[in-house]
């Protein structure tokens, strides 16, 4: 494996809160090109969270310092948990600033629907569950001018929402894909 060395990643300091984490395997990411370190649920016990109930914050165990404003950590959902038990962040997704100090918390949501059946839909969390992970990624802050009229109109303009389409085959598209020559 390459590692970029022109723009190396920051060292984060890293201040475990919950003895548990290490037994847990923590830090770590889930296989060797992983881009999202696993985050554990430091629970004292299990929690069930009810289809389209308030979202639970629920601690990972740490706390972390990234130091360098070109930096941010972003707290994103599990693929398998979002996608197949309905386990997503209450948030979205959680952004953590270089600056931050305090503790990672993890905003968990059961997006499932309500259902009739009691118990049906659920999520149950047991401590230790990896249900979400930490993704470190670069942060662009651009300097910005203030104007009155952008220079020169694009095709698309203020389109928004919806304004460029859905099918295969978009007027003025692009598929981002490069010319061979």
């Amino acid at each position: 494996m390459t590692r970029r060395t022109e723009n190396p990643a920051p060292r984060v300091q890293l201040k475990i809160l919950d003895p548990r984490l290490q037994a847990w395997g923590f830090p770590r990411y889930g296989s060797p090109l992983a881009a999202g370190l696993d985050l554990h649920a430091c629970l004292d016990q299990a929690v069930i969270l009810k289809p389209q109930a308030s979202a639970l914050l629920i601690s990972a165990g740490f706390a972390f310092r990234i130091g360098d404003p070109e930096w941010c950590g972003l707290v994103v959902p599990r693929s398998g948990l979002g996608h197949g038990r309905g386990l997503v962040l209450g948030n979205a997704i959680g952004v953590i600033d270089a600056d931050y100090e305090g503790p990672c918390l993890i905003s968990a949501w059961n997006r499932n629907p309500p259902s009739h059946e009691a118990g049906e839909g659920d999520i149950v969390i047991r401590p230790g569950d990896r249900i979400a992970q930490l993704v470190l990624t670069r942060v662009a802050r651009p300097e910005f001018d203030i104007v009155t009229i952008f220079a020169a109109p694009t095709p698309r303009g203020a389109g928004g929402f919806g304004s460029t389409g859905v099918g295969p085959a978009c007027q003025g598209g692009t598929t981002g894909a490069k010319a061979k020559s």
